[in-house]
């Protein structure tokens, strides 16, 4: 009895140490599983409206205010000042009747008590800038119906409107006028500004207008200061703006020149004329005519400029008389002809300069035409100006002294700029990754396409380094915020990396050009926001990516796929692959075998092995005996650790 009852312990011990070591180990798989599960479930709220559709497009309430532009404004080379008026037409498409709007007045950040001068480090950054501009704003009047108002509150760089009546929900409209001049900044803050050069001064102006914030379904108004970093975020519309200049100005402005026959003489008209059918680069200001006043269309006094450009969300312009100008022809897919022309001082020529900054945008335009969306403008402009690179719609600032790879680089990107977010009209001041991001991925395969230059982003091993960094940021962290250290990386780079796996290593290019094409064309000249692009790339590539989408965009995790294991299957025939995911990323496991009779077969396991914890076994039904196995074997993958990704073969036949 007593062998029976310690038995009887023993088992009851027995099996309550079962059930213990059952439920712990039932808790920590449940707990691996409910890890991974927060990995594979959605990761932020992305259920549709009548505003925005769960696909990911505009829902069939959507709506965008309009903002209309007429404006005219005066350049005085002697004072560096630009004087003018605006008036623009606001309509209101909201549901919502506003009894003011908000400006953006960003050449206030030019002040020594703005808030981005303030914010700005001792020692300096990117966004160096002067601080003895800003406004000047006079006459304003704001107009509902017969009601007219001049009350206004400047704040920083923004100025709020009021008006007496508020402007109707539903297609109302207002008009805003006034006066405005500021002195022109020689440091604009990598944006604009002025430079001299030796046959002049060359102006490039942006931000040099008061412009409307965007009121959206999200948050109502926009109204983030304009600090530095982040950028812009603008309602479309017509532009009508006439630039006076000295007479001896070259005057280059976004959209099309309506008035060549005032500001062009015969032999300026005949040239462009030749280029504008010329796949080759034509002059249109030689560099031996540029102090040449007889090419000129006048030989004093001053000449108005006269441009529009319509369905777009800004302009900027350039001028001076240093200005060596040519163009050439732009084929687009459409079989519409278009023109590209750069302009750019004597400092900047020659054939290995800016002498091929017209063929680099050309080569730009025509590639991301075809690629993704046909450019919508009359004129691809490109201006040297001291300016790393910045640009608007239609027409880039790239530096001066830019050359060779690094012209085109510019070049290329400031045009795919054009893409996002000047058709796509995403929010820059809040997502850069949207625009940048976006268009670091597109410049990858432009440069590919141009074929002189090489390319870096599928490099991705080469950032390693940054990705293991303990300063490292996530792509969702507020640009103005962001170390200025890692904002190649969040903007740029990181999103463009993101974009490049979705296409070559995810769902395939076929798949992903069918979603990017189809976001692009849904959401050209509107607002769309994170969640827009993430339903809609889900929607049409057929896949669920919130694994990807919420790992990789949003915080800092890392991807590290391994082997552990290759081993003989004692049950049967061929071998078993063992496999682990160290990372927080998980991903699809692309694997290459290589056989002791030389032949190579391709695996890949889907991202679903993952949703059940962190290793995978998988048998390879074969009666060949592997000597390699290798993870990623195009070397795509940020992985962290690639020291785990091959497995050699040579313990393979050992116990």
């Amino acid at each position: 009895m007593k062998t029976t009852r310690s038995y009887q312990k023993h088992s009851y011990l027995y099996l309550f140490l079962f059930f213990i070591s059952g439920a712990l180990g039932f808790a920590a798989q449940a707990q691996v599983m409910q890890d991974n599960q927060g990995v594979f479930g959605e990761f932020m709220n992305r259920t549709g409206n009548r505003y925005r559709s769960a696909s990911g497009v505009p829902g069939p309430d959507y709506w965008q205010n309009r903002v209309d532009y007429k404006i005219k404004a005066t350049l005085d080379d002697q004072e560096n000042t630009l004087t003018g008026e605006v008036t623009l037409t606001y309509t209101n498409n909201s549901p919502d009747e506003l009894p003011f709007i908000w400006l953006q007045l960003d050449q206030n950040r030019f002040m020594e008590n703005s808030r981005g001068t303030l914010t700005t480090p001792i020692d300096g950054n990117r966004y160096n800038g002067d601080m003895d501009g800003g406004y000047k704003i006079s006459n304003l009047q704001a107009k509902t119906g017969r009601s007219t108002s001049s009350k206004h509150i400047i704040t920083d760089t923004r100025m709020q409107v009021w008006f007496n009546e508020p402007i109707k929900a539903e297609g109302g409209k207002a008009t805003v006028s006034m006066n405005f001049s500021f002195k022109i900044p020689e440091k604009g803050m990598d944006r604009m500004g002025r430079l001299d050069v030796q046959d002049g001064t060359i102006y490039a102006l942006a931000q040099w207008y008061p412009r409307a914030a965007v009121y959206d379904d999200i948050e109502g108004w926009n109204i983030e200061p304009y600090l530095g970093a982040g950028e812009f975020y603008l309602e479309y519309g017509d532009f009508d703006y006439e630039v006076t200049a000295p007479y001896n100005h070259i005057v280059v402005g976004s959209g099309q020149l309506e008035n060549p026959k005032e500001v062009m003489s015969a032999t300026m008209r005949s040239r462009m004329e030749q280029a504008k059918k010329s796949d080759e680069t034509i002059f249109i200001v030689k560099p031996e005519e540029v102090n040449d006043n007889s090419i000129r269309a006048k030989q004093e006094g001053t000449l108005t400029w006269h441009f529009t450009i319509k369905n777009s969300r800004d302009v900027a312009f350039a001028s001076s008389k240093a200005f060596i100008w040519d163009a050439a022809k732009i084929d687009l897919p459409s079989g519409k002809k278009i023109y590209a022309q750069s302009v750019y001082p004597k400092e900047s020529a020659g054939e290995q300069a800016w002498g091929r900054s017209t063929e680099y945008s050309k080569n730009s335009i025509e590639n991301y035409s075809k690629m993704w969306y046909e450019f919508p403008y009359p004129v691809a402009t490109n201006v040297a100006a001291d300016i790393g690179g910045m640009e608007y719609p239609g027409l880039n600032f790239c530096h001066y002294q830019s050359a060779g790879a690094g012209l085109w680089g510019v070049t290329d990107h400031e045009f795919g700029h054009n893409w996002f977010p000047m058709i796509v009209g995403s929010n820059e001041r809040r997502y850069p990754w949207m625009d940048e991001g976006f268009n670091t991925f597109i410049n990858y395969y432009s440069t590919k396409d141009f074929g002189e230059y090489p390319t870096s982003l599928d490099k991705t091993r080469n950032m390693v380094p940054w990705f293991e960094g303990d300063t490292r940021e996530g792509i969702e962290t507020y640009p103005d915020v962001v170390n200025l250290r890692n904002l190649g990386m969040t903007a740029y780079r990181k999103p463009g990396i993101g974009l490049l796996l979705l296409r070559e290593y995810i769902l395939g290019p076929e798949r992903f050009d069918n979603a990017f094409k189809s976001y692009i064309k849904h959401w050209a000249y509107k607002h769309p926001q994170p969640s827009d692009f993430f339903n809609h790339m889900e929607n049409v590539s057929g896949e669920n990516l919130s694994w990807f989408f919420g790992t990789w965009f949003y915080g800092t995790g890392n991807i590290d796929l391994a082997i552990e294991s290759v081993r003989q299957n004692r049950g049967g025939q061929g071998f078993i692959i063992t496999v682990a995911n160290k990372g927080e990323v998980p991903m699809p496991v692309k694997m290459k075998i290589t056989y002791q009779d030389g032949s190579t077969e391709d695996l890949t396991l889907p991202v679903e092995i993952w949703q059940r914890g962190d290793t995978w076994s998988h048998l390879v039904n074969t009666d060949k005996k592997p000597t390699r196995v290798e993870i990623d074997p195009d070397k795509l993958l940020p992985d962290v650790n690639y020291s785990n990704d091959t497995w050699p073969g040579s313990a393979f036949y050992q116990d």
